[in-house]
């Protein structure tokens, strides 16, 4: 990136040291972090999305939407993460190809390989020719996807949770004065279950951010991925000039997963007062009690 750093032969100490952390590969490794945090980013309103979708089925009067809605939780969160992760994304891109390859295949008649089959080149998603970028998209898209999935249906069983604890009376004396069951839903529950929902909530948040090494199963170059190719001493293709520093680079990643966490549990504590002020809950309670 330096320009001291055009010939290896001539750096050593500090020099060596800033052009090695300026390579490249350093590069895409300062970037990954920018794919964690924008994961993070798409994927808490996505699974929350898909959590509040989940948790208003299965309160539904109808039955069918109903169990649909309990279903969808029960099942997602009876499978491991990781045979999720591992089976889901396959199943999901050979899906989709399938579904383009009737639209734009003239022969569908597909060999198998394995469990795989092969698409005409037509049907590829993306196509064979397209950029990186387009590559990297789809398989950061499909991840964000996966994500908003399984989060979305321990979401679910979260604010079907807080959608319970919600007072009966309250909802009862808002039909009597006439509201539908629409408004009653709109007006009175849903803005008075996050209150409820917010610790469970909060604590699925934490467990999102751990989740996010399982980038690396999904196809996406993270920063568990990048720490372990640069710590080592050498891959399968070269050798780096230094010994096995690991240990170094994931104890950077302790640091920066501690931060991160600390200053999630700050703002969740600051929501947290915010949405209980004036509630009729214990976190209610006591802040009335410290503001007399």
């Amino acid at each position: 990136m330096f320009a001291a750093c055009a010939d290896p032969k001539t750096i050593e100490g500090l020099t060596w040291l800033s052009c090695y952390l300026t390579s490249g590969k350093h590069l895409d490794f300062y970037w990954s972090f920018v794919t964690v945090l924008l994961l993070l980013a798409v994927t808490a309103p996505a699974a929350l999305a898909m959590g509040f979708l989940g948790a208003s089925a299965a309160r539904s009067r109808l039955l069918p939407v109903s169990i649909m809605g309990k279903g969808y939780a029960a099942v997602v969160r009876g499978v491991p993460d990781i045979v999720f992760f591992l089976f889901f994304v396959i199943a999901l891109d050979q899906g989709i190809e399938y579904l383009k390859s009737l639209a734009v295949c003239a022969d569908h008649t597909w060999p198998w390989q394995g469990l795989e089959f092969r698409v005409c080149p037509e049907a590829k998603v993306p196509l064979g020719a397209s950029s990186a970028f387009w590559h990297k998209a789809y398989g950061f898209g499909l991840a964000v996807f996966t994500f908003a999935i399984v989060f979305g249906a321990f979401a679910a069983n979260v604010l079907y949770g807080a959608m319970n604890a919600v007072p009966k009376a309250q909802l009862e004396t808002a039909e009597a004065y006439g509201m539908s069951h629409g408004q009653v839903f709109r007006r009175i529950l849903v803005p008075q279950m996050w209150v409820y929902a917010l610790p469970g909530l909060s604590n699925l948040w934490m467990i999102l951010i751990k989740a996010t090494p399982l980038l690396f199963l999904l196809g996406v170059k993270d920063i568990v991925y990048y720490a372990r190719e640069l710590g080592g001493s050498k891959t399968q293709a070269y050798e780096y000039p230094h010994p096995d520093w690991r240990l170094w680079y994931f104890l950077g990643l302790l640091v920066f997963y501690l931060i991160f966490t600390k200053v999630s549990e700050l703002v969740l504590a600051r929501l947290s007062a915010r949405l209980n002020r004036g509630q009729a809950t214990a976190g209610g309670e006591a802040l009335r009690k410290a503001g007399s």
